[in-house]
Formats: structure tokens, C-alpha cells, sequence
């Protein structure tokens, strides 16, 4: 399958219950799922897990990312240090929405202790329905990429 359709998945040890059902429920709905882990519930370094998955959005070999911690916002902090990477955290499918369609984020980043499974579904589906719109957009997004150089 092309880069297209594929999707990391990563986590720490906090979120791996949530990890595997989005992993099954996008999966279902036709994305090439690369999950690189962990398996096991030993206690994981998050800033290792939202490279790991950063690096294979920004190499081109996946399309999104989806990430997630205890609160998101570690794993998201740690992927965010990766050039070419634009990870949201989000609690809501709103925001989810808006930083694909505003911000061309590539990366999306959840809570595992802050959101329910329901909930970040919804949140992972909004995410992955949404386009970037351009336009102004676009001029913001080449705004903060120019901050990596």
C-alpha cells in the first residue's frame, strides 16, 4: 500500500489499550496501520515513541501519525521536535478537525487517561476526515515551518 493510506501508530505504556482500538477501528476503514508499540505495560519513555512515529511521517514512508500518552501532551512535544512535523493535541472532535484543515497538522496526539475510547474515535475520525483548506492557511503553515530553519 502507498505511503497514502498508511498511518503510525505509537505510544507509552499509559496508552496502549487505547492504541490497539483505534488501531482496529482505522484499520477497518481501509488505512495500512504501522503500529511500533510498545506490547508489553512496562513502564516506556514517551519521548522515544513520538519520534519514532514522527520520523516515519516526516521520511514520507507514512501519510499521518497518531500518538498518545497519558495526557498527550509529552508524546506530542517529543514529535513536534521532528522537522517537517505539525502535531496537535486534541480532547475534542473539533479541534481535531480544525488543525488538519487549518494547520495541515500530519500528526495527531491524544490523551489516553483524558479522553474514553468513544471520544477519541470521534476525535481520530475527524481528524483523518478533514483536508487543509490553503489559502491563508497556507501562508501561517509556511510561517511556522520557516521557524525550523
Amino acid at each position: 500500500m502507498t505511503a497514502n493510506k498508511r498511518i503510525v501508530l505509537s505510544s507509552d505504556h499509559a496508552a496502549i489499550g487505547l492504541r490497539h482500538a483505534i488501531s482496529a477501528h482505522i484499520a477497518g476503514q481501509g488505512w495500512d496501520v504501522v503500529d511500533i508499540g510498545p506490547a508489553t505495560p512496562e513502564s516506556t519513555h514517551y519521548p522515544e515513541h513520538g519520534e519514532a512515529a514522527a520520523r516515519r511521517v516526516a521520511s514520507g514512508d507514512c501519510r499521518f501519525g497518531i500518538i498518545l500518552c497519558g495526557t498527550g501532551q509529552g508524546i506530542m512535544m517529543a514529535a513536534n521536535k521532528v522537522k517537517g512535523i505539525r502535531c496537535g493535541v486534541c480532547a475534542d472532535p473539533f479541534s481535531a478537525r480544525m488543525i488538519r484543515q487549518h494547520n495541515d497538522a500530519n500528526m495527531l496526539s491524544l490523551g489516553a487517561r483524558v479522553v474514553g475510547e468513544g471520544l477519541a474515535l470521534d476525535i481520530v475520525d475527524a481528524f483523518l476526515a478533514a483536508n487543509f483548506e490553503g489559502g491563508r492557511h497556507a501562508t501561517r503553515v509556511n510561517m511556522i515551518t520557516a521557524l525550523e530553519n
